[in-house]
């Protein structure tokens, strides 16, 4: 039975880029081909439940704005928030959605009822999820909000903690594999510390390490095929978070032998908390290997926080699908639109209306990226500009084949005097608005 919290609306259509319906797609037809693909199968949309049915509309100075009739910590209004939440996913057409474990039970007095509250609710979700067609693309457990997990949860100094943490995320894998996830994820919301004044960096370094090992053990004992995902998550709130970024994550997998087991789910508001680029974050995974999934939102470049808006920017959107298209575009993950409301916005179909722009800015970017891989408008400088690495000497001198002297002996005998070319960076920007 429908619980009309989004009024009549039950399907959002897509009408073209000459609708002015707030309610109605412009630039995302899921049947459209792009690259031989259709456009639902290239994006993978995935809607999330924390920030669209648990975030109470709160921020440090102000407490709630929205009113739910889900907000209630009961296995009724669990229940309901699930009705409502599938009734959006069914009505934007997105594929999937993904949840935290704290977002979808009510909290229980321990683990044991935290773990029945989820099994009741992981029966819930498998008959909506037949019922709407709607799939899961990641799940995860919530290791951050509870006070217990104020100095980390694989990280924490006290090892009954971690243990805690360990059997919850078991609970939550179980559960996703139970729904057919196809990926599971890490956030480590709390896994940094505040001061050195009280922290043993190596041994905590060791704990996360032996932590996602126990994971990634887990995931084959019980078969589940789905790609175990990390988070890069700078700064917030910890003022030294260990997976500060994709670089710092790839470190961490290497040192504990699991670069061929995790990938990384890379959210556009963290890289830019790092101080880099979304399309950076997404092209460094692509190289070294483990790039997975993406969370869809944006920044408020005039505050120093993860404020977690939904994207409008077409041109950054565009370089973001560039580099996933690059690479070979999803393979397990998806975009999830790890994004808000803002506070003010309080009407039950603002939910819609957000991620009806949402989707379209991403339709748009995509269509753009697809366009500059066929005509080569970005790739085809960029093999110029390399072209010399495929002279016999160079590729010899990058191949191991000369030692420094016989390098040096080269460059004396053929008389080089190299000189700089143009790295045409502004024609190449005028390139990209070109498509967007």
């Amino acid at each position: 039975m429908a619980t009309g919290f989004f009024g009549e609306v039950t399907r959002v259509p897509f009408e073209g880029p000459d609708s002015d319906n707030p309610l109605a797609f412009r630039h995302y037809d899921p049947d459209a081909i792009v690259m031989g693909k259709r456009m639902e199968d290239h994006l993978r949309f995935a809607a999330c439940y924390w920030h669209s049915f648990v975030w109470p509309g709160n921020d440090p100075f102000g407490g709630q704005t929205f009113e739910r009739p889900w907000f209630a910590d009961t296995m009724d209004a669990a229940r309901l928030k699930a009705d409502v939440a599938f009734e959006m996913f069914t009505a934007l057409g997105v594929p999937f959605f993904c949840f935290h474990d704290a977002d979808v039970r009510p909290e229980g007095k321990g683990f044991a009822e935290n773990t029945r509250n989820l099994s009741e609710i992981v029966d819930y979700f498998e008959k909506k999820m037949e019922e709407t067609g709607v799939k899961l693309l990641w799940g995860t457990a919530n290791l951050f909000s509870n006070r217990r997990y104020m100095a980390g949860a694989a990280t924490n100094p006290d090892p009954d903690v971690f243990a805690f943490a360990a059997a919850t995320v078991k609970t939550c894998i179980d559960a996703t594999h139970r729904l057919g996830g196809d990926n599971y994820v890490l956030w480590g919301g709390r896994e940094g510390y505040e001061t050195l004044l009280n922290t043993d960096l190596k041994r905590e370094d060791s704990q996360a390490g032996r932590f996602l090992n126990l994971v990634v053990d887990y995931k084959h004992r019980i078969g589940f095929k789905g790609t175990i995902l990390v988070e890069p998550k700078p700064q917030e709130p910890s003022k030294h978070q260990y997976d500060f970024d994709v670089a710092t994550v790839y470190g961490f997998l290497k040192r504990h032998g699991l670069e061929g087991e995790v990938k990384v789910n890379i959210e556009q508001g963290h890289a830019i908390l790092a101080g880099h680029s979304f399309e950076h974050e997404i092209a460094l995974a692509q190289a070294l290997g483990i790039f997975g999934s993406i969370d869809m939102n944006r920044n408020d470049y005039q505050s120093g926080w993860d404020t977690d808006q939904f994207p409008n920017n077409a041109a950054e959107v565009a370089l973001a699908y560039y580099h996933i298209l690059a690479g070979g575009g999803f393979s397990s993950g998806g975009t999830n639109f790890d994004a808000k409301l803002r506070r003010q916005s309080l009407d039950p179909q603002d939910l819609l209306i957000a991620h009806v722009g949402g989707m379209d800015i991403c339709a748009r970017g995509l269509k753009a990226a697809a366009r500059m891989i066929e005509d080569r408008a970005l790739s085809a400088f960029v093999e110029e500009r390399y072209a010399g690495w495929k002279v016999p000497e160079a590729a010899k001198m990058l191949a191991g084949g000369f030692t420094l002297g016989e390098i040096a002996d080269w460059v004396e005998k053929a008389g080089l005097d190299p000189q700089p070319r143009s790295g045409k960076q502004e024609l190449l920007e005028n390139i990209v608005n070109r498509y967007v």
